[in-house]
């Protein structure tokens, strides 16, 4: 297994010697014995992630915008120089392949971050144009540094920060050492993002730690990263849906709209621009989807009395869960899937992300959840709910 630029670091405070396995890299599960502690830490205070497994790639030259245009489908022509953008790429068929980040620092620079490789993809999409991509995922090593004292810890030694506004990026130094910072995540709070060349990353490291004593700052795992972006309300790949590209059946596909992405195609309508997927999203415009992306609350009172029922004590286990589970409707036919679920600390009530039959997507329908205690199948009643489930004024801050 590879390690990551902040290894010597991150092995030393790892208490629990829980790791992952990452895109060949090794990551913290978590590192100490509560990763609820973690957890917390990203809610009131302020989390380290080390997020330098991501595939980053850098996608340069005269045509970028073009070729970008015409792959990614969100429009890369809406972020201008300076910002970052949400984005998927799809097949032919409106399928979804994969998520990332898109970063343009310039006219022609970008970086596009993934959680599964891509260069090859992108590379045989070139063609003629002057475009370039280039794989520099072993080149930067990245944070993501979380939480609501996440701004005062940042501009305390780059003062510059406290003036980035959500989705914008800057070039700045971080106590002598060049980084970009972008004000994005994936835990639904205030938060930023590192990017670091690899040799400097250690340096960074010790600065950002130094910054934060007396802050509150802590390192965080995979599990306190889940349980934030399930109350974030944001997708995961592997999770709430599964690249196209792996897919044997069109069931194990899903399009933008099916995911709640359909916000990146307000104007396609009006807009000529030609991108991958583009016939078959707007045909699904027309035609409707099969499923809508929703939020689940289900009902406490219900949880609490089929655990009763049996002698238990109501479970409120926070550990997320990353597994289809069955939903239906007062009949009990099928209405759709829950993909990922928890019990929310900060909501204090089980959530789910969830797919269900246009028909019941709307916020306050109702359907019901399948468990199973004591090996026998029970039915929790469960509230479509709109995402974010946990959503904190001070993210905008």
């Amino acid at each position: 297994m590879r390690t990551t630029p902040f290894y010597e670091r991150t092995s030393a405070l790892n208490q629990t010697g829980l790791w992952d396995h990452w895109s060949g890299y090794l990551s913290a599960k978590q590192y100490h014995l509560s990763e609820k502690l973690e957890y917390f830490a990203v809610r009131t205070a302020a989390g380290v992630y080390d997020t330098s497994p991501l595939y980053k790639y850098r996608i340069h030259g005269r045509d970028a915008e073009a070729f970008l245009s015409g792959v990614l489908a969100n429009d890369v022509r809406k972020c201008r120089p300076g910002r970052a953008q949400y984005t998927i790429w799809c097949d032919d068929d409106g399928y979804v392949i994969e998520d990332g980040m898109l970063f343009r620092s310039s006219e022609t620079e970008f970086m596009l971050t993934a959680a599964e490789p891509n260069a090859a993809y992108f590379q045989d999409l070139v063609g003629r144009g002057s475009v370039q991509v280039d794989d520099v995922s072993e080149q930067v090593a990245s944070l993501a540094v979380q939480g609501p004292r996440s701004k005062a810890i940042l501009s305390s030694v780059a003062p510059d920060i406290a003036e980035l506004r959500p989705f914008f990026i800057t070039e700045t130094k971080f106590d002598g050492s060049p980084i970009t910072v972008s004000r994005t995540g994936y835990t639904g709070d205030l938060g930023y993002e590192l990017w670091i060349d690899s040799d400097d990353a250690l340096r960074v490291w010790d600065s950002l730690f130094e910054a934060g004593e007396g802050n509150g700052i802590m390192p965080f795992g995979e599990t306190a990263l889940i349980m934030t972006r399930i109350e974030a309300g944001l997708l995961l790949i592997g999770a709430d849906f599964g690249s196209s590209r792996y897919a044997w059946t069109d069931g194990e596909r899903s399009t933008p709209i099916e995911l709640g992405l359909g916000w990146m195609f307000r104007d396609i309508d009006k807009d000529q621009r030609h991108f991958i997927g583009r016939d078959a999203i707007q045909r699904e415009f027309a035609g409707g989807a099969r499923w809508h992306l929703v939020g689940l609350t289900l009902d406490w009172q219900e949880w609490d009395d089929a655990y009763k029922r049996v002698g238990h004590v109501p479970p409120k286990d926070h550990t997320p869960l990353a597994e289809e589970i069955p939903l239906y409707d007062k009949e009990g036919e099928r209405v759709g899937f829950a993909t990922s679920s928890m019990y929310s600390p900060m909501v204090q009530s089980h959530i789910a992300i969830a797919q269900v039959i246009p028909e019941l997507s709307s916020v306050g329908s109702e359907v019901d959840f399948e468990v199973t205690i004591d090996h026998e199948i029970k039915y929790i009643k469960a509230a479509v709910t709109k995402m974010p489930f946990y959503d904190p004024p001070h993210r905008r801050a």
